[in-house]
C-alpha cells in the first residue's frame, strides 16, 4: 500500500446536475447501486492507493454518514480523513485547508465527478520523472454534439455521433509536491484552475499526464443518464478493479 494521500473534492454545490443534487451532494450521485465517489475510489485503491482525504462541503455530512452506514464500503481497506472544508469555498481552498493532513512529499488529487480507466501508478511514476511541482492528466472529450460528414457534391455521407475530439482538457486526475500549497491560499475565493495552476504554468511547474483512453464526467443530468446507461448494458470501462 502507498503512503501517499488522495485528496478528493466533494464539496461543491453541483447545480449544473441540481436534478440529483438538490438531494444530495454529487460525489453521491449514483453509478448503479453506488455512488460515483465510490467509483473513483475503487480506481485509486486498485493501484494501492488507499489513503483518502474527503474535501467536504455542501451536505457533507450526508457523505459521512454514508461512509459509517454502508457496510460494502466498511469492507474496503480504505483510511479515511472527512475534512469540513465549508459550504462557499472554492477549489484551491479546500485543498489549501487540507495541508495539515498531508505528510508525505507528494500527494495525490482528484475532483468528485470525474471517472476514467487512467493507470494511477503511471500517472504517479510520471510525475516523478519529470520532477516538477504539478502534473495533470490531459483527456480526450467528446463533443457535445453529433458531427456531419460531407461527401462529394454537397451530399451528407453520414453523422458522426459525439466523437472523441482532438484536443485535450484537463481530466482531473493530479499528482502534486507539497511545496503546492505555497501556491493555494484559505481564502474561500481561492480557485485550484485560475490562481494556482496558472501560476505553475507561468513557472514551467506543470506537466502533462497523457491518457488517450476512456474519461467521463458526471457534470450534467444528461451525463448521469449516460453513466447509469453504460452500467445497465456493462459498458464499464472505468471498472478497473
Amino acid at each position: 500500500m502507498n503512503n501517499e494521500k488522495v485528496v478528493i473534492l466533494c464539496g461543491g454545490k453541483g447545480t449544473r446536475l441540481q436534478e440529483e443534487t438538490e438531494f444530495r451532494p454529487k460525489p453521491l450521485v449514483p453509478i448503479g447501486e453506488m455512488p460515483i465517489l465510490f467509483h473513483i475510489m475503487k480506481t485509486y485503491s486498485n493501484y494501492g492507493f488507499n489513503k483518502f482525504i474527503l474535501c467536504l462541503g455542501y451536505k457533507g455530512q450526508m457523505i459521512n454518514d454514508f461512509f459509517s452506514e454502508n457496510k460494502q464500503i466498511q469492507g474496503e481497506n480504505w483510511d479515511i480523513i472527512f475534512a469540513d472544508t465549508g459550504v462557499e469555498s472554492q477549489t484551491g481552498s479546500r485543498i489549501k485547508q487540507i495541508e495539515k493532513h498531508i505528510d508525505s512529499d507528494i500527494f495525490l488529487a482528484t475532483y468528485g465527478d470525474g471517472i476514467s480507466n487512467i493507470n494511477i501508478t503511471g500517472l504517479f511514476n510520471f510525475h516523478k520523472k519529470q520532477n516538477t511541482i504539478g502534473t495533470l492528466s490531459a483527456v480526450h472529450p467528446h463533443s457535445k454534439y453529433g458531427l456531419i460528414k460531407e461527401g462529394k457534391n454537397h451530399i451528407v455521407e453520414n453523422f458522426v455521433e459525439k466523437p472523441v475530439l482532438y484536443d485535450y482538457i484537463n481530466g482531473g486526475f493530479f499528482v502534486f509536491k507539497k511545496e503546492f500549497f505555497d501556491y493555494l491560499s484559505k481564502d474561500e475565493s481561492c480557485i485550484l484552475e485560475r490562481e494556482a495552476l496558472s501560476n505553475l504554468v507561468s513557472k514551467k511547474q506543470l506537466s502533462m499526464y497523457k491518457h488517450e483512453d476512456f474519461w467521463h464526467c458526471m457534470d450534467t443530468y444528461k451525463d448521469y443518464l449516460e453513466l447509469n446507461e453504460m452500467w445497465r448494458n456493462k459498458n464499464t470501462p472505468w471498472k478497473v478493479w
